[in-house]
């Protein structure tokens, strides 16, 4: 099950009704008639600091069996502070209700009533626009029609459904998981790699050509009908990393992409759009899909523009043109209504938000995402952590919480004051983070476990000396980089969890996205038609750079470009595997 906040407790007694508004919205309907339906905001209690009030959802259009989340925003300064018939949240103004399970289907004619108790200063006026799955109310059973951020013309949003029923709160519970038979061969030909030839890993969507397929790989429907023959008639996730933003990945090189900073239009025509129709398709309607949205982007505009730093002029760029937040925006609008389609939107690691000034805004950065072209959070069904990335996911024999000779271990070079030491505190951290910015409470997390083991010889077996912070820090950590900072192909990495569902409270699955095998980067220029540059984070001789405390890289020698195939990588992985293979 989801990591979830403390259950709500049920209604004071009503004592009075005060005022009552009749306000219609559009839901989202499990049928493809238009959908409608009117909301009452009653406010049931009132006193001198505090109130409490019935929100009555009827359902106009045909019968909803896939869930609901309704929004508005106060026009004061009112705060909820405990609901029933549904989960509420509330960032600023704007609060999120989503249903509380067990009512989550509506007929037609139907009603259903979440309730809160609130508190106010000054006047208590009524809300007076209310949404339900990002869309504005209408009055009537008609499509609302929007404008497309990108043109003038108007465009109708409609959702395709499904015959699976609602949306699993956790898509991977009591589900198989695809196994790319691509990446499967690969591994199968490697001495040794039959032991996890088996094992399900991320499709990656890195560039255009990726959709239909090429002379080498398969399309995205060819792995959605080799899908369908893995499912058999069971469940089945797919895992499928949308990765291929306008001016994409701005702090690197190594995984540069084919669009230009302001070629948002083709993200949008050409790459979303058409995964979206795919995905879409009644034909794989049975299937479970996770999206991966756009790793490595967002949080680079908090980490990576001026006046940090680590600013780079290419990250200075795709703030100001706002192409990073729209083109996300839009491909959670798109995949966001498409019943059996489930995003995830990469939220980095602990060595790159896990500090005070980082955390919180990338969380509202996320949310502003959420909200942008057309999406609402309600369209995030969760994050990822350390996707393609190597911190470990629980540090043994040490805690952010030590001290040694009365100093805490936070001061240590290694920590750096971060607040995390590992990914597990991490991205329980952030879901609780995302929904003080807005997301619902119960919005999921997965961990990349595919290179985080840190096993071996080099492994520590206890804690570290009681010296010093440094050597106590540096003596029992498993994770074995020169730097948090250190990204690409490192040296003595190994494979970590195996892909599992619901191993831990709060977590939907550790998943393999990144391909064990699959390289970072090249170590070395290398011309190339995939739009991907030469990063000398990849480089084992390079020095570094203020992201990495100018340290050496840590990465592989003779690497190939990000993406191919790279032998050296993979049998070190198996060797250092933690648990051990």
């Amino acid at each position: 099950m989801r990591f979830r906040r403390k259950g709500l407790s049920a209604p004071l007694a009503i004592t009075a009704v005060l005022a009552m508004v009749g306000v219609p919205v559009v839901l989202g309907s499990s049928a493809q008639a238009a959908p409608g339906c009117k909301v009452d905001y009653t406010i049931t209690n009132q006193w001198d600091t505090g109130f409490g009030a019935t929100v009555t959802v009827t359902n106009l259009g045909d019968p909803i069996s896939g869930g609901w989340t309704l929004e508005w925003d106060f026009p004061g300064n009112q705060r909820v502070q405990q609901g029933w018939n549904g989960t509420f949240g509330q960032q600023g103004t704007r609060v999120t209700v989503r249903d509380a399970g067990w009512n989550g289907s509506l007929g037609t004619g139907g009603t259903v009533s979440p309730g809160f108790n609130g508190s106010f200063s000054g006047t208590n006026a009524k809300p007076t626009v209310f949404t339900l799955n990002g869309t504005t109310c209408t009055g009537s059973t008609t499509p609302t029609t929007t404008t497309s951020p990108t043109t003038s013309s108007p465009t109708t949003t409609t959702t395709t459904p499904g015959p699976g029923g609602p949306k699993a709160d956790n898509p991977y519970a009591g589900a198989g998981v695809y196994v790319n038979p691509e990446w499967s061969a690969k591994a199968a030909a490697e001495p040794g790699g039959s032991r996890i030839a088996n094992q399900p890993t991320g499709v990656w969507l890195d560039r255009i050509a990726a959709i239909a397929g090429t002379s080498t790989s398969r399309g995205l429907r060819g792995h959605l009908d080799e899908a369908l023959l893995q499912a058999a008639g069971k469940p089945l996730v797919v895992q499928l990393v949308i990765y291929n933003l306008p001016g994409r990945d701005c702090a690197a090189l190594a995984s540069n992409g084919e669009l230009k900073a302001d070629e948002l239009s083709r993200y949008q025509t050409e790459y979303i759009d058409p995964i979206a129709a795919i995905l879409a398709d009644a034909k794989y309607s049975a299937l479970r899909v996770v999206t991966v949205i756009e790793i490595d982007s967002l949080p680079n505009l908090v980490t990576n523009v001026t006046p940090r730093a680590t600013a780079t002029p290419q990250c200075d760029v795709m703030k100001a043109n706002g192409n990073y937040v729209n083109g996300v925006g839009y491909a959670l609008s798109k995949f966001g209504p498409i019943p059996n389609v489930y995003n995830y939107i990469d939220a980095g690691h602990h060595g790159w938000l896990g500090w005070d000034d980082n955390l919180a805004p990338s969380a509202a950065l996320f949310a502003q995402a959420a909200r942008t072209a057309g999406s609402t959070p309600a369209y995030v069904h969760g994050f990822i952590a350390n996707t393609a990335n190597y911190g470990a996911l629980k540090e043994p024999y040490f805690t952010v919480n030590d001290s040694v000779g009365g100093t805490s271990v936070r001061t240590s070079k290694w920590i750096d004051w971060n607040r995390y030491v590992d990914e597990l505190s991490y991205a329980k951290a952030f879901q609780e983070e995302a929904v003080r910015a807005g997301f619902p409470s119960d919005v999921g997390m997965l961990i990349d476990t595919s290179r985080n083991g840190w096993g071996g010889s080099a492994r520590p077996t206890g804690a570290g000396p009681s010296t010093t912070v440094d050597a106590y820090v540096n003596g029992g950590r498993t994770d074995r980089r020169i730097h948090l900072g250190n990204w690409c192909n490192q040296s003595g990495a190994g494979i970590g969890e195996r892909p599992k569902a619901a191993p831990e409270a709060g977590i939907d699955a550790y998943v393999w996205i990144k391909p064990p095998g699959e390289s970072d980067g090249a170590s070395k220029e290398i011309p190339n038609t995939e739009g991907k540059g030469f990063d000398r984070m990849c480089d084992p001789t390079y020095t570094g750079n203020p992201r990495n405390q100018n340290n050496l890289s840590g990465a592989l020698p003779d690497a190939p470009l990000s993406g191919h195939w790279f032998s050296a990588q993979f049998q070190e992985l198996m060797k250092n595997a933690y648990p051990a293979l």
